[in-house]
Formats: C-alpha cells, structure tokens, sequence
C-alpha cells in the first residue's frame, strides 16, 4: 500500500512539473523553443563568375570550363579531351527568353596520351 502511495505521489510530482496537470490554474507551461525564420530574400540581380583548368600530364586528364551570369543571363563554355584525342568544346548561353542553347564542337586531335607505365606484379612461389 505504501508502494502504491509513493507511485502516485512520484506521477503527481512530474506532471505539475511538466506543467501538464492543473494546466491554466496558475502553473506554467513548458516553454517553447521559437521557431527558425527562414531568410527569403533574395537577390534580385545575380552575378557570379568563375573558371577553371585541369590539364595532368600523367593521367592525360584535359578538362576546362568558365561561366559567367548577369542577371538571368548564363554564358559560358566547357572542353574536354576525348579518349580519340580530339577535343568536344560546348559552348552555352541561357536566358528567359531562348531557353538553353548549345553548340558542340570537336577540334583537332590533341598530343597523344602518354601510356602510363605499370609495374609487373611481383610473383611469389608457395
């Protein structure tokens, strides 16, 4: 009979604590953490450019691109070496009005890729 005093004395204590019992009878409620807004401005007139290169000799990697936007204007380009050697340039412009256009070029073979080297596995004798 203690046990079941001491239980229900242990829930009332943690329900007034947590403020759920005898709600609007002058105890307080848990608070509430606020909510995070969320910036939603934006910018109105965006601009941005930027590029970069990668040409490794090792690997025969060869791959550029750049871009640049005005506004809702997008321009730019990007070449990559083929595994034939030639070069596959796109060159792009995007705006409201056209959309998103493209024009593929392939240029002239480029220097051959140098073989990589590969070292024979070491063979062992059990």
């Amino acid at each position: 009979m203690v046990l079941i005093k001491i239980a229900i004395a242990c829930v009332l204590i943690s329900a007034v604590s947590c403020g759920h019992l005898f709600a609007g009878q002058g105890f307080a409620a848990p608070a509430v953490a606020p909510v995070a807004t969320i910036n939603t401005e934006h910018d109105p007139h965006p601009q941005y450019t930027f590029a970069y290169n990668v040409q490794d000799a090792l690997t025969g990697d060869s791959k550029s691109q750049q871009e640049t936007r005005e506004g809702d204007v997008v321009k730019g380009s990007y070449s990559v070496a083929e595994p034939d050697g030639t070069i596959r340039t796109v060159i792009y412009t995007a705006d409201p009005i056209n959309g998103f256009n493209a024009i593929v070029q392939r240029g002239p073979l480029v220097a051959p890729r140098p073989a990589v080297p590969v070292a024979p596995a070491p063979v062992r004798f059990f």
